[in-house]
């Protein structure tokens, strides 16, 4: 066979390859270039597409309930918890500030005064009574500490455990009973000087937790605000049957 025969040959063979889809590689001319018939090559099969992997679903978060909206128990309060630290460390924090925000944690939820009050506007009371004495008697509280608040320091609080007594429903204008205690101890250091203290006049109890409820004094002498014996050392604890 001839040269030219064989190049026709040969094209040809291409052109029928092409045709039938092949997977042949493209023929080249002479210079290496890439012939026309590439055009026509079959692309290599799609690969199927993977579905998306689901996101698991996460659980919403439970809040904690309000305290305060939650039933009384008759549960006796412990002052050697973590809880009632952290509210001793609150209430120090609002007297060393006078700030009533940083002072609330300690006092009684307003949802359980709501509670235990058989009167027409426990809120309003709640409100315009006891936390508006709270906030005076922490400004009082705050002045014991002079010119430089900042550098003293709690020390800690005593409680006197065997002052506590149930004050049952019908009482006091009470639907709700609870345990009451008075005359704690808030004892603090200056600086590095001697230890002073002054008392929370009054703390009930929620759910087994000691709250205060009337810091300066139960029953108020005046419309200002009051500290509750406040005294050089560690002072004393009086018993009393206030409700």
């Amino acid at each position: 066979m001839s040269r030219g025969a064989i190049a026709v040959a040969v094209a040809l063979a291409s052109l029928g390859l092409a045709a039938c889809g092949g997977g042949a590689s493209p023929p080249t001319t002479a210079s290496g270039a890439t012939s026309a018939t590439s055009a026509t090559m079959t692309q290599p099969p799609k690969q199927p597409k993977s579905k998306p992997k689901s996101k698991p679903k996460l659980k919403p978060s439970k809040s904690k309930p309000s305290p305060g909206s939650l039933p009384q128990t008759d549960q006796r309060p412990s002052a050697n918890t973590s809880a009632f630290h952290a509210e001793m460390q609150a209430l120090w924090d609002g007297v060393q500030a006078n700030s009533l925000a940083k002072a609330m944690p300690a006092f009684f939820p307003e949802g359980a005064y709501v509670q235990v009050k058989a009167i027409g506007d426990a809120r309003g009371d709640y409100v315009g009574r006891l936390v508006a004495d709270y906030r005076l008697d922490l400004g009082a509280a705050h002045q014991l500490l002079g010119g430089d608040p900042g550098s003293a320091h709690l020390v800690g609080v005593h409680v006197p455990a065997s002052y506590a007594h149930w004050v049952p429903p019908g009482v006091c204008y009470n639907r709700v009973g609870y345990y009451e205690l008075p005359n704690a101890r808030v004892v603090y250091r200056q600086g590095a000087g001697p230890v002073h203290s002054f008392g929370i006049a009054s703390m009930i109890s929620w759910r087994g937790v000691w709250y205060v409820v009337h810091l300066g004094a139960v029953v108020r002498p005046g419309g200002g605000g009051v500290v509750d014996d406040p005294s050089a050392g560690v002072g004393v604890s009086a018993p009393s049957s206030t409700c």
